[in-house]
C-alpha cells in the first residue's frame, strides 16, 4: 500500500471516531449546543407551569435523564417507553415499558396533572399514530406541553444534515451510510439506512394545530429560525 493509501486508510478509521466526538459536542454531552437548548427549553416549562414541582407529570416516550438534569422536578414523574431506562432510576420516577399510541390498560382511564413529551411524536410511525398519541395525550390530561422538531428548520436535527429532510430517500439512504454525524449507529448499508430514514417524519405548524386545535402553539427559536414547536395547555 502507498503511503497516500495508508492515509486514506487511517483517516477511513479515525473519521466514525471524529464524527461521534463532533456530534458529542452538537448534541450527545453536558454542555452541548442541544443540551442549552433543552435546558432553555425546561425554563420555557417552568414560566408556564410554575408549580410544576407539586404536580404528578406523565412522559410519553422520555427518559429518566431529562428529569434528574432539570433544574425543578415534579412531585412525581411516570414514564412510558418501548425501552428500559439506561439511568438509575430515582424513588419519584416511575418507569414502564408500553406504548403511548396504544395506553396500558391501567392507564386509560387515570388523570396526570400534566402530560409532557420531547422529541417522540416525529417517531411513532404516520398519520394514524400520530392521531393516536395525541389521542392519547387528550386523555390523560386537560394540561400538555408536547414538543417536535420544526419540519422546516434547516437543519435536520437528527442527522444534523442541512436540508436532509427534503432530499429524495434514496439520497437520504445513500448519504446516511456516509455522513458521519448520523444519530445511532451510522448504517453500513442503503438498506440498513432505510428503516432509519424512514422512522423520522418532521411535523409542520398545520399538522400540529391538526392534533392540538386547544392548544396554544409556541415556537422554540435558535438563530434567527423556529427550531422545534411546542403545544402547549395551560388549563
Amino acid at each position: 500500500m502507498t503511503s497516500k493509501g495508508v492515509d486514506m486508510a487511517v483517516a477511513d478509521e479515525t473519521r466514525p471516531d471524529l464524527g461521534r466526538r463532533m456530534r458529542e459536542v452538537l448534541i450527545g454531552r453536558p454542555g452541548s449546543l442541544n443540551t442549552r437548548l433543552r435546558t432553555r427549553r425546561m425554563g420555557m416549562l417552568l414560566e408556564r407551569f410554575p408549580d410544576l414541582e407539586r404536580m404528578e407529570v406523565i412522559d410519553l416516550g422520555g427518559t429518566v435523564r431529562t428529569w434528574t438534569r432539570a433544574p425543578k422536578r415534579p412531585k412525581h414523574v411516570h414514564l412510558i417507553n418501548f425501552e428500559p431506562p439506561v439511568d438509575e432510576v430515582p424513588d419519584w420516577v416511575t418507569v414502564e415499558l408500553g406504548d403511548a399510541c396504544d395506553l396500558p390498560g391501567h392507564l386509560r382511564d387515570r388523570r396526570f396533572d400534566l402530560v409532557f413529551s420531547n422529541s417522540v411524536m416525529e417517531h411513532v410511525g404516520g398519520h394514524e399514530m400520530r392521531r393516536r398519541f395525541a389521542d392519547s395525550v387528550h386523555r390523560l390530561s386537560d394540561r400538555h406541553w408536547v414538543q417536535v422538531p420544526y419540519l422546516y428548520f434547516p437543519i435536520e436535527p437528527h442527522w444534523v444534515f442541512p436540508m436532509f429532510q427534503f432530499l429524495p430517500l434514496p439520497l437520504q439512504t445513500a448519504f446516511a451510510t456516509r455522513w458521519p454525524l448520523s444519530w445511532g449507529t451510522r448504517p453500513r448499508t442503503r438498506a440498513e439506512a432505510l428503516p432509519m430514514v424512514l422512522e423520522i417524519e418532521l411535523l409542520s405548524r398545520t399538522q400540529m394545530r391538526h392534533y392540538f386545535p386547544d392548544s396554544t402553539l409556541l415556537a422554540e427559536r435558535f438563530a434567527g429560525f423556529t427550531k422545534s414547536l411546542i403545544a402547549c395547555r395551560t388549563d
